[in-house]
């Protein structure tokens, strides 16, 4: 199984992509600000999204959600990164929030995105996500 990432729309305190699962528009996402880490950005805890590139993903339980969601292995300067539900980057410390709405700086109507997605992580053989952009 292969998500693709691609980042739209980036401000001062968020990025705004669409989610793509085997080549098919599956969501939106919302994520902390692009501070261009691939590049020599500099981190800011709790602000910044992970750089761009390819991250194997899993479905585990999660400590914070106490539920089953997907985790990103292996991402540079992080632990921990999740696909969850929120709304806005205030909701999230790194991770990427799914929606199945974009908003004008963020994700609605999470819930269903992100339980389909988890489903569908769990049923595959291997499953990878790239991020571009």
């Amino acid at each position: 199984m292969n998500i693709t990432l691609v980042r739209q729309k980036r401000t001062a305190t968020y990025t705004l992509g669409e989610l793509f699962v085997d080549g098919k528009q599956f969501g939106y996402t919302c994520e902390d600000t692009d501070r261009h880490l691939e590049t020599g950005g500099v981190k800011v805890y709790g602000e910044t999204c992970i750089p761009s590139g390819k991250y194997k993903v899993r479905v585990t339980t999660s400590a914070r959600f106490h539920k089953e969601l997907p985790i990103l292995e292996n991402v540079p300067s992080y632990d921990g990164v999740r696909i969850h539900g929120g709304n806005t980057a205030a909701d999230t410390l790194g991770c990427i929030l799914l929606g199945s709405v974009l908003t004008a700086n963020g994700v609605r109507d999470c819930a269903e995105r992100v339980s389909t997605l988890t489903q569908q992580i769990k049923d595959a053989p291997a499953c990878w996500i790239e991020i571009i952009g």
